[in-house]
C-alpha cells in the first residue's frame, strides 16, 4: 500500500512538472549581434571623408609654405639689385645723358658704373640661372644653386612731377628702376612672377 501511494505521488509530481513546463515558454537562444552592411558602409564613408580632408589640408599647407618661401626669396633677390644700384649715379660720369645704357666698353655687370647701364640697350637686363649669368647679389656675384630664378631689371625715365608717367629714354634726369623676379620650377611650363620691386634713384 505504501508502494501504491508512492507511485501515485510520483505521477502527480510528473503531471505538475509537465503543467509547469507547458505554462512557461522555453527560453529563446541568444545570438551575438554584429554590424550590418549599411552600418559598415557608413563607417567606411565617414573614415574615408576624414582621411581625404586631412590629405587635402596637408597639401594646401605645403603649397602655402612653398609659396611663402619663394616669395621671401624673390624679395631678397629684388633687394639685392636695389642695394647694388643705390650708390651709383643716375648717368655715366663722363658721357652723362649723351649715352643711354651700358657703354661699349662695359661688357658685363662688373663694369657698370651708373644706373642707366642696367637697362642694357633699352630693353632691360636679364640675370638668370638658365642663362648662366644670375641671379646676382649686391656684390655683382652669381648666386649658385638657384635654378629656375631670374631677375629682370629695367630702368625708366619718368616725369619729375608724375613718377608713374614713363618718358623716352634719356629725356629726363629722374629714373625709376624696376626689378621683376620670376621662378620656374621643374613642374611649371612657364616662369611665374614672384615679386616686383621698384624705386626712384636718389642720386
Amino acid at each position: 500500500m505504501a508502494f501504491t501511494a508512492l507511485k501515485r505521488h510520483g505521477k502527480t509530481m510528473a503531471r505538475l512538472r509537465s503543467i509547469g513546463t507547458e505554462q512557461l515558454p522555453a527560453p529563446r537562444p541568444r545570438y551575438r549581434r554584429g554590424f550590418t552592411l549599411i552600418e559598415t558602409a557608413l563607417a567606411t564613408v565617414i573614415v574615408g571623408v576624414g582621411v581625404l580632408a586631412i590629405v587635402s589640408a596637408q597639401q594646401a599647407f605645403h603649397f602655402k609654405n612653398n609659396w611663402s618661401t619663394h616669395a621671401s626669396t624673390a624679395t631678397l633677390l629684388g633687394n639685392e639689385i636695389r642695394e647694388m644700384t643705390l650708390s651709383l649715379p643716375r648717368h655715366d660720369p663722363v658721357n652723362g645723358l649723351a649715352y643711354w645704357g651700358s657703354e661699349p666698353n662695359e661688357l658685363w655687370v662688373g663694369d657698370f658704373d651708373d644706373v642707366d647701364d642696367f637697362d642694357g640697350d633699352g630693353g632691360g637686363l636679364i640675370f638668370s640661372a638658365n642663362l648662366g649669368n644670375g641671379p646676382i647679389n649686391a656684390r655683382r656675384e652669381i648666386i649658385s644653386n638657384m635654378p629656375g630664378w631670374t631677375q629682370i631689371v629695367q630702368v625708366y625715365n619718368v616725369d619729375p612731377f608724375n613718377i608713374t608717367s614713363i618718358q623716352p629714354d634719356g629725356t629726363t634726369d629722374l629714373l625709376r628702376v624696376e626689378v621683376v623676379v620670376t621662378y620656374q620650377s621643374p613642374m611649371d611650363s612657364t616662369p611665374r612672377e614672384m615679386t616686383r620691386v621698384s624705386w626712384i634713384t636718389p642720386n
